[in-house]
């Protein structure tokens, strides 16, 4: 939403604040607040003020620009969904208490739409009829209603937030891969628009489904997500990364028996032998919903990555020390060697090529030392299990792995015929076979992005907004009011700015200076023009970059004309 009209801060509603907020432990959340971007509510619930529902509206358009690019068409679709949907797909149970629901006064269900996949699969499916009319690709952007058990970090986890989601519609894999492609390649545009340092990752697809899916992950030290990169471009979140780890082996040789009188912990394991932890193994008991009993078996320096494990192994359970006494296995001092019959051996693949083991001997107290895979025990399955770490190889070059935390600001997903199958949305196809239509999900968070974009652009004086998003591009800062000479003059310069396309602000508020350049630097206009008294006597004003804090004297002839090269280079520089 670009600023057609010079806007004054006199009579603007912006209450900043001198105060962090008490409850914000993150800069987005506190400087969104004091900026007077945005208002708590109740938890996870904000309203935003005019200056954040700028930046909100810029954001969105950005957003807006980069699907319609791509062919993708946009409308509106209600918020209030009937749980009938939710039934045919089988998500209404599924998706657990997050999902709101309410019942009308003749006391029909419905559901506050989290996401929008059945809405969106019952309103093609008696309408797309042919395979002639495919692809179709359509989005919207529109509040979103999760109850989150824990929101926290203001717009980051919330129970209320915008989002923008897109669906599209195909007769063929390649059609698929093609609208997912176009998708993917559009989320990363919208990323350097706004001025993000981003990775598009590879993620699990969670409660919305399908094979295939990416997350674009902005870099924040306060990001929930921990995500594996490399310098070739592989990236992942740890939860599914692929990593080359590198076990170390203690001892080769014959098995050998080691008494080891310890609290049965791999660092108390380690400490003991005088090893490094990663020249051990980690066990895990499991119980599987057949009720058949397995170890899981890990390097000792890393941990189990429990949303691989179910994926290889749906609804398992970790055993309880009752249950794992009842089974004859021994806490702290589990090995592959000598297991209970029945009880299975799974081994993560890393260890595949570690010819002798450091494990547990099943037995209080002991260990083996040099235990051989195919010589004293056999493994019954090799999984990808343990989470990626710092030094970990990565799987395309074979360089280090390092890692870093992210916020998911968007995501993309090929759902294949989830939803379609289920709930009988199909199309002609070619030969004049009805088939279930190939579907994509893509879904951006647009006020998660906002905060996203304030992690990565403050300082200790407040936000650095990229100039893309800024509330307005330009502020004037009048030094003196009923001045003959300095308030006629920052008019003066603010509505030129104006009539040279240039979104600009003027603030003429009755306040001494120090609380405008506060409230300019909080706020964070991309450019400020400071107009003096004494600085207009010599014919200047000055000029102050905020992500620079570079300041110099500009001629009063030259001001708008050299603000508005800076202006529109930066505008270059975010398209």
């Amino acid at each position: 939403m670009s600023t057609t009209h010079l806007l004054r801060m006199s009579q603007f509603y912006a209450p900043t604040l001198k105060e962090d907020p008490v409850d914000a432990e993150i800069a987005s959340h506190r400087l969104l607040i004091r900026a007077a971007m945005m208002r708590k509510v109740a938890s996870g619930i904000y309203s935003f003020l005019p200056l954040g529902f700028l930046a909100l509206k810029k954001l969105e358009q950005i957003v807006r620009e980069e699907m319609c690019a791509i062919g993708s068409q946009e409308m509106q679709m209600s918020i209030i969904q009937p749980a009938d949907l939710w039934h045919e797909s089988g998500r209404w149970d599924d998706y657990g208490p997050e999902l709101f629901r309410l019942n009308d006064r003749h006391e029909n269900t419905f559901a506050l739409a989290p996401t929008h996949e059945e809405l969106i699969t019952s309103l093609i499916r008696n309408e797309l009829r042919s395979y002639k009319e495919l692809p179709k690709s359509l989005f919207h952007i529109t509040n979103k209603y999760r109850d989150e058990i824990r929101p926290r970090f203001g717009l980051l986890r919330g129970r209320e937030f915008i989002m923008k989601d897109a669906y599209d519609f195909h007769a063929s894999k390649e059609s698929l891969q093609q609208g997912y492609d176009d998708m993917a390649n559009a989320y990363g545009r919208i990323c350097e628009r706004l001025g993000l340092t981003y990775y598009p990752v590879e993620a699990d697809s969670g409660q919305i489904g399908g094979k295939v899916t990416t997350e674009f992950m902005a870099l924040a030290d306060v990001g929930e997500a921990e995500l594996a990169y490399c310098g070739c471009g592989y990236a992942a979140n740890t939860e599914v990364a692929q990593a080359n780890i590198q076990p170390q082996v203690f001892k080769a040789g014959e098995l050998e028996k080691l008494h080891t009188p310890i609290e049965g912990s791999i660092a108390a394991l380690a400490e003991f032998l005088g090893i490094p932890t990663k020249a051990t193994v980690k066990a895990l008991a499991i119980k599987e919903p057949s009720g058949a009993l397995s170890v899981l078996f890990i390097p000792g320096d890393h941990e189990l990555g429990e949303l691989k494990a179910d994926k290889a192994l749906p609804g398992f359970d970790f055993l309880t020390d009752e249950e794992m006494q009842d089974s004859g296995l021994v806490k702290g001092f589990m090995g592959p060697v000598g297991l209970p019959q029945g009880v299975r051996v799974i081994a993560d693949v890393s260890l595949k090529d570690t010819a002798h083991w450091v494990t547990g001997a099943n037995e209080p107290d002991y260990h083996f030392a040099a235990a051989a895979p195919g010589r004293d025990f056999d493994v019954d399955l090799w999984l990808d299990l343990a989470t990626a770490q710092p030094g970990d190889l990565c799987p395309t070059c074979g360089k280090p792995l390092q890692l870093a935390r992210g916020i998911e600001v968007g995501q993309v997903f090929q759902l294949g015929t989830k939803y379609s199958e289920s709930m009988g949305a199909s199309f002609m196809a070619e030969d004049g076979s009805e088939k279930p239509f190939l579907m994509g999900c893509y879904g951006w968070g647009v006020t998660r992005s906002l905060a996203a974009v304030v992690e990565q652009y403050n300082d200790e004086n407040g936000i650095i907004w990229p100039i893309s998003v800024a509330p307005a591009e330009v502020a004037v800062l009048p030094l003196a009011l009923g001045d003959e000479l300095v308030e006629p003059a920052s008019l003066r310069i603010a509505q030129e700015l104006i009539a040279a396309g240039i979104e600009t602000v003027i603030d003429d508020r009755d306040e001494r200076a120090g609380v405008k350049f506060n409230d300019a630097d909080l706020i964070g206009w991309p450019y400020q023009i400071v107009v003096g008294k004494r600085g207009l006597e010599a014919g200047e004003v000055e000029l102050k970059d905020r992500r620079s804090g570079q300041k110099q004297q500009i001629p009063l002839t030259e001001i708008v004309s050299q603000v508005r090269a800076v202006v529109e280079d930066a505008r270059q520089a975010y398209r």
